[in-house]
């Protein structure tokens, strides 16, 4: 039997982040070969990892990386805040996002399955049950986006506390991102459903108009539609981005907002689309 000294098992515990009693259990177990320890590890993780992924994780962080050629957007999950705030679980996360930013995958299995940048004798998927290994806790990979940037767009990327995150695309102008923002920022305040009526599905109208009707019920018919397709228009108003209040000013729709950004520089700005990602969101 090798002697297994202090310095082996803190080489070891540097190389995995692991605590000191898991490393020399693996150095014994690898007859002090940190070769053979480490891939003990890796395999002891995988086992952790299938045992704690059962366990509700609905904590976690959001990152982001923009960059001129896309906006790439990463959920990790993790079971308490403790852990989601441990640097440990936000390297990780950072250096999985970098990957995204680099790679561009199609999918987060595409993610999963790719060589971990980090250590390319483990995939993304391996890494992250070492993780879950090192600290004991359901650890997922939950989203990822990545949102190729497209000329003549705008792009206004908001993100509070690393637990949400929203991103706007402006059509019309490459250099509008600070409207793109207070854009983002109107939608992390608001949560809207729709970007603009046209969004909502058939069936969404029809259970609006039955609620309406419901609330009406008993007047005429001529009084009681003209109160319903009033009731309607005040819901789209509601739900619809385009037609919310703006924030910063109550004064005007967000859709008159982005319509007198484009006035100012000549041009016509159209919102195109955004997302809005709270940590844990079903």
């Amino acid at each position: 039997m090798a002697e297994i000294t202090a310095q082996l098992v803190q080489q070891l515990r540097q190389m995995t982040g692991l605590g000191m009693a898991k490393c020399k259990e693996a150095l014994v177990h690898a007859n002090g070969d940190i070769e053979k320890a480490i891939e003990h590890l890796r395999k002891i993780g995988l086992s952790a990892g299938a045992k704690k992924g059962d366990r509700e994780a609905k904590e976690g962080i959001i990152v982001i990386a923009d960059d001129s050629h896309a906006v790439v957007v990463l959920e990790g999950n993790t079971e308490t805040d403790f852990v989601a705030n441990n640097e440990r679980f936000k390297t990780f996360m950072h250096d999985v996002l970098t990957q995204a930013q680099k790679t561009k995958p199609t999918s987060l299995a595409d993610l999963l399955a790719q060589p971990f940048q980090k250590d390319p004798s483990i995939t993304v998927e391996q890494a992250r049950n070492l993780i879950v290994a090192a600290l004991q806790e359901n650890i997922q990979l939950r989203r990822l986006e990545v949102i190729k940037k497209e000329a003549n767009h705008s792009y206004g990327v908001y993100s509070h506390g690393n637990k949400l995150v929203v991103v706007v695309d402006i059509e019309g102008a490459a250099d509008q991102s600070a409207v793109a923002k207070d854009v983002a920022m109107h939608v992390a305040a608001t949560n809207p459903d729709y970007l603009s009526a046209a969004e909502i599905p058939a069936d969404v109208v029809e259970k609006e108009k039955e609620i309406a009707r419901e609330q009406v019920k008993g007047k005429p018919e001529n009084i009681m539609e003209k109160i319903v397709a009033g009731k309607l228009k005040a819901r789209e108003d509601e739900i619809c981005l385009v037609n919310q209040k703006f924030v910063k000013n109550p004064d005007e729709t967000v859709q008159q907002y982005v319509d007198s950004c484009g006035k100012q520089i000549g041009k016509t700005l159209t919102l195109r689309s955004f997302k809005r990602w709270r940590v844990g969101q079903a």
